[in-house]
């Protein structure tokens, strides 16, 4: 029936592999990007309205209409509660 050659496997494993890699790094340097700032983090959440602000948390409304904090944990920007060693 079907005859599936190992070059064709092998091929298709490496791009596979290239494509994960790629997402990664991308999604890597994006974080990374979006954590840096206020204004990255609060694009990054989807903020439509800036409700308040200081140098270490800041309230937005969303796009959907909810109210979110954003906090600022050792020089990056979270989401209230996602901070970094927090399970």
């Amino acid at each position: 029936m079907f005859r599936i050659h190992k070059k064709k496997i092998i091929i298709f494993v490496v791009i596979l592999i290239i494509v994960v890699f790629v997402f990664g790094v991308f999604e890597f340097f994006s974080l990374r990007k979006a954590h840096s700032t206020f204004e990255n983090y609060y694009t990054f959440r989807n903020c439509s309205r800036l409700l308040a602000k200081t140098d270490d948390f800041g309230f937005c409304e969303t796009k959907s209409g909810g109210i979110i904090k954003l906090v600022k944990i050792d020089n990056k920007w979270f989401l209230d509660g996602d901070g970094p060693g927090v399970w």
